[in-house]
This record gives C-alpha cells, structure tokens and sequence, in this order.
C-alpha cells in the first residue's frame, strides 16, 4: 500500500511538472503601480508583458513601493504566486530584503537598474541569485576616462562639477581613473550652476591653460558654459544629464557625451520596436530592457540542462535579446560595456567625427 501510494504521489508530480510546463513559466513582474514612479512601472510591465505573453509565459505583477525593508513583502508575493523567476525591480530595497528568500524558493531576479556595489558584492558571497541590466558602479568612470585619453590625448584637461553629490563623486573617480593611466587634470574643481552666464568661469579656464573640459553637471549648466567659451577653441564633454532637453540656451554643436547606448536606435532592436509600436506601444525608457530582460529567461528556460537550474542558466548564457548580447560577469552585472562617445550635431547625438574623438567602441567591448 505504502509503494503504490508512493507511486502514485510520484505520477502526480510529474502529472504537475508537466502541465506547468505546458503552461510556461510564471514571470514575476516587480515594479511601482502608484505614486512618481508609476509610469516606470508602466513602460516595465508594457515590455514584460509583450515578450512573456508571445512565448507562453504568464505574468504575476507585483507592486514595488521602493520603501526600506519593502523586499520581505515582495519575496512574499512572487513565492505565494508560484513566481519561476522575477524580473524588474527598480530599487536595490526590493532585493536586498528579498535575495535570500529567493534563493530558498530557487528564485532567480535580474533587476534592471539597481546596482548598490554593497548589494551584488553580498549577491556574490552568499550565492544570491540576482543579476543585474544595470552598469555597476564606477563603470560610467572608467569608460568616460577612457573617451577623455582617446579623444584628448596630449590636451590641457579639467574636471569641473555643479557641487552635487553624484556630480562631484563622478569627477572624483573620472580624476582617478585619468592618473591611473598617468593623465593629471591641470584643474578639478565644482563651478556654480544655474547661472545665466559663464564667462568668468571661462576666463579661468582659460588663464589656466584648459583646451578640454568633462563637465558634471545639467545640460543647461554645460550649454552656457560652452556659448560663452566660443571661439576660445576649449573643448566640451558631459554625462548622461546631456540626454535633457534644452532649457533656454541650445547646446552648441560639438560637445561631447559619454552616455549609454540608446537601446530603441540600435539595429538589432529595429524588428522588437516596430512590432511594438504595431500593439501602441512606444519602446522608451524601460520598455525594451523589460522585454529583454524576458528574452534572457525565456532563452535562459530553453538552455536548462540536467546539470542546472534557470538561476545557473542565466548566469552562465549569452543571450540575444533587445538591448543587444547580454551576459553576466562573475559580481552578476552584465559584462557587456554600454557607454558610447557621441557627439552633439544638428539637432541629435551622432558618431563622433575624427580626429576630435576616438572611434567608439562596439558593443559588448570593454574600456
């Protein structure tokens, strides 16, 4: 009685794994509903929801507040909805309540933005398994530093931030990675922002010798700032704050941007926009890396071997998707660099033009 009841349970199981098989995976959505960060929440689940639904997979939304300690009640809504895997999370909070949870429920989570260097580094020493779309941190640094030695080789260059936070640490660590490579700034120091004009700042430029500046700061900050130095022959880059829009002065043609790559203009996402754009949905912010970030399971779930699980499979595949190749390296970022050195010209960011720049790197290298 006991082996037939055994058998039974056995038959039972496998009756179980089979239709959930059937059914595919169940692709846990993590992302806001409500409050500033909604629309977000939107453009993720827009993307989400397009790839699982045209590969079987069933979506379980579930709301991310963002708050601190908010991870217990997400790692309890994907494991009570039967999640094979979550996709997401907007806020490192999400996981850093939620990893462990996650893994003893063989959960594996890739975020799409969070990317807290405290997080990922516990992800690796405890076996986490979270991975992450984001660049990790320090990354924009060193590629920019990479961009400034390439582009200005030989020139007088400064480091100048507005003073905030994030500014100053960017222009602090692009310094250190400059000296790492024996490049010292001849001036690094914060400017005033939101003035209407900067032409004393540019007089100190000048009188210091500068022919190139990295400037941390807002667009509009850097486009007085490159109008008033016109005609000085001094050179302009920024960061991903250039991605604004104009606010009352027009960058001036020629600055140059150390940014991300713009996913939706990419060739390989072409064919994943127009299919998009065909169920009204426009491919913008978190759009595509969503719906890549369902790529990456469902190719992930194909590659599952008798010697691995889904969180293995991730960690160990290449994947096409809509963002282009995507792997993850061993501190479970993607390992593929996604900064670009563009130029401002006519109106958009387009290739650089020689010799002001160095040939921009392709896909998938690193600086």
């Amino acid at each position: 009685m006991t082996k037939l009841l055994l058998t039974t349970a056995a038959l039972l199981s496998l009756l179980s794994a089979g239709l959930a098989e059937a059914k595919g995976l169940t692709i846990g959505v993590v992302a806001p509903d409500d409050g500033p960060f909604a629309v977000l929440g939107k453009q993720i689940m827009a993307g989400a929801k397009a790839q699982a639904e045209a590969a079987g997979n069933r979506i379980l939304a579930v709301p991310e507040s963002c708050a601190p300690e908010s991870g217990v009640d997400v790692a309890s809504r994907l494991i009570a909805g039967g999640a094979s895997v979550a996709i997401g999370f907007l806020c490192a909070d999400s996981l850093i309540g939620s990893a462990q949870a996650l893994k003893d429920a063989s959960i594996p989570a890739i975020t799409l933005s969070a990317r807290s260097k405290v997080l990922f580094e516990d992800a690796v020493k405890h076996g986490w398994p979270i991975y992450s779309l984001s660049s990790r941190p320090g990354e924009e640094a060193s590629a920019t530093a990479g961009f400034i030695a390439g582009a200005w080789a030989g020139s007088a260059i400064a480091l100048l931030d507005d003073g905030t936070l994030n500014s100053h640490e960017l222009a602090a660590n692009i310094r250190l990675e400059l000296e790492a490579k024996g490049i010292k700034p001849v001036l690094a120091e914060a400017f005033r922002p939101s003035l209407d004009n900067q032409k004393i700042l540019v007089r100190r430029l000048q009188k210091a010798g500068v022919s190139a500046v990295y400037v941390a700061g807002a667009r509009s900050d850097i486009a007085v700032i490159a109008r008033d130095a016109a005609g000085t022959g001094i050179s302009f880059m920024g960061g991903d704050q250039l991605l604004a829009a104009d606010e009352g002065v027009a960058l001036p043609d020629g600055v140059l941007a150390a940014i991300p790559v713009r996913w939706g203009e990419q060739p390989e996402a072409s064919a994943i926009v127009h299919a998009l754009g065909e169920q009204n949905i426009v491919a913008e912010g978190y759009v595509l890396p969503a719906h890549a970030a369902a790529q990456i399971v469902e190719k992930a779930e194909a590659m599952i071997s008798d010697k691995q699980d889904l969180a293995a499979s991730i960690a160990g595949g290449s994947f096409d998707t809509a963002i282009g190749t995507v792997t993850f390296a061993k501190d479970h970022f993607r390992a593929e660099n996604i900064y670009r050195l563009m130029a401002w010209r006519n109106g958009a960011f387009q290739q650089p033009v020689p010799p002001a720049s160095q040939t921009p790197t392709k896909q998938g290298q690193t600086q």
